[in-house]
C-alpha cells in the first residue's frame, strides 16, 4: 500500500487544523437551502437589487464555503480509508502527531456515502462533464465477469469484498484496490475549486434557485399564519425573477424598463419557449399574483395563493 505521501508533520498535511476538526464533529456536508431572512419584507427584499446581490454573494461564499469543507472531509477520509487497509504504514508515516490524527478520524464506511452525495451535488452543477468519471470509481462495472484490481471500486470496498485463491486464501484484490478509485473522485472534486470562479454564472443561478426555495417557503408559511395577500405577493415575486432569468438565459430581451409576468410570459410564448398550455397557467398565476398584490373587489382566498405557490414551485424546478 502506499502510504500518505509527503508527510511533514500532521499541521503542515492539514493547515486548517481546528476547521477541519469542527467539520469533522458536522453531520452535514451539503450547502444549506436556507438563507435565514425573516418573514418579514421579503417582496422588497427582492425588489431591491442592491438587498438581493449581497444575498446572492453571501451565499456564492458559503458554497465556496461548502466546496473546501468537502475537500478537507474528502483528505480526513483518504486517511481513513488507508488505515483501515494498512494501520501501521499510516502509523509511521504520521508518527507522534497519528495520535491526535485518529481522534479526528471519521469511519470511512459510515461517513462516506454522505460526503459522496454532497460532492455528486456540486459536481452535476458545476463540472457536470466529470459526473460519470466521478460516479464510475464509486459503483460497480456491469458487466463484470472477473474482480481484478482495475475494476475494483469503492462499492466492493464498503461491502469488504475480497477476492482469494488457493487453499492459502492468498489476497489477489482486496480494499486497497479502493484507494485509487477515491483519490480519483477527490481529484475531481478540487476541480471543481478551478471551475468555480470561472463559472459565477452558472453558480450565481444556482444559488438563486436556491433562495428561490426559500422564499417560497417563507409564502408557505405566511399563508399558514393567514396573511393570504403577503403570501401571494412573494410567491409573484419569485415567479416574475425566475422568468426574467428564463429569459436571459434564452437571449430575450424587452424594451420595458419594469417588465411584468405577463410581459415575461408573452415573450417567452412567441420565442417557443412556453407552449400555450404553460402560457396559460403563468397567466392564471399573473392573475393571482395581481389579486393578492392589488386591492381588488374581493380579498383572494387560501386556496388560489396555495394555487399560486404550488404553480410557481413547479415552474421554476422545470422551466429554464
Amino acid at each position: 500500500m502506499k502510504a500518505p505521501s509527503g508527510h511533514w508533520g500532521w499541521a503542515s498535511i492539514y493547515p486548517n487544523t481546528a476547521e477541519i476538526i469542527h467539520t469533522s464533529h458536522s453531520s452535514s456536508f451539503r450547502p444549506s437551502a436556507s438563507t435565514g431572512r425573516p418573514f418579514q419584507g421579503a417582496a422588497e427584499y427582492w425588489r431591491s437589487p442592491v438587498a438581493r446581490d449581497t444575498n446572492v454573494k453571501a451565499n456564492i461564499e458559503k458554497f465556496r464555503k461548502d466546496l473546501n469543507s468537502l475537500i478537507d472531509q474528502g483528505q480526513l477520509l483518504l486517511v481513513a480509508m488507508q488505515y483501515d487497509c494498512d494501520p501501521k504504514a499510516v502509523e509511521e508515516a504520521y508518527g507522534e502527531d497519528f495520535k491526535k490524527l485518529k481522534k479526528v478520524l471519521p469511519n470511512f464506511k459510515t461517513e462516506y456515502q454522505g460526503w459522496y452525495s454532497a460532492s455528486k451535488a456540486l459536481i452535476k452543477q458545476l463540472l457536470p462533464d466529470r459526473l460519470s468519471d466521478f460516479t464510475r470509481h464509486y459503483e460497480k462495472p456491469k458487466p463484470r465477469k472477473d474482480i481484478t484490481f482495475e475494476n475494483y471500486r469503492i462499492e466492493d470496498y464498503l461491502q469488504g469484498l475480497r477476492v482469494t485463491r488457493g487453499w492459502e486464501k492468498e489476497e489477489v484484490v482486496g480494499p486497497q484496490a479502493a484507494i485509487p478509485q477515491f483519490e480519483q473522485q477527490r481529484a475531481i472534486l478540487k476541480a471543481v475549486s478551478t471551475r468555480f470562479e470561472s463559472s459565477l454564472y452558472d453558480i450565481r443561478q444556482l444559488v438563486q434557485a436556491d433562495l428561490f426555495d426559500s422564499e417560497l417557503a417563507t409564502a408557505q408559511e405566511l399563508l399558514k399564519r393567514g396573511f393570504v395577500r403577503a403570501s401571494g405577493a412573494v410567491s409573484g415575486v419569485v415567479l416574475e425573477k425566475h422568468l426574467s432569468q428564463v429569459a436571459e438565459n434564452h437571449n430575450i430581451t424587452t424594451r420595458k424598463k419594469n417588465p411584468t409576468i405577463s410581459d415575461f410570459n408573452d415573450l417567452l410564448k412567441q420565442s417557443d419557449v412556453l407552449d400555450t398550455p404553460e402560457w396559460r397557467q403563468i397567466q392564471r398565476l399573473g392573475d393571482i399574483r395581481n389579486l393578492c398584490d392589488h386591492n381588488k373587489d374581493r380579498e383572494p382566498t387560501k386556496d388560489e395563493a396555495q394555487e399560486l405557490i404550488s404553480g410557481v414551485e413547479k415552474f421554476t424546478k422545470t422551466l429554464f
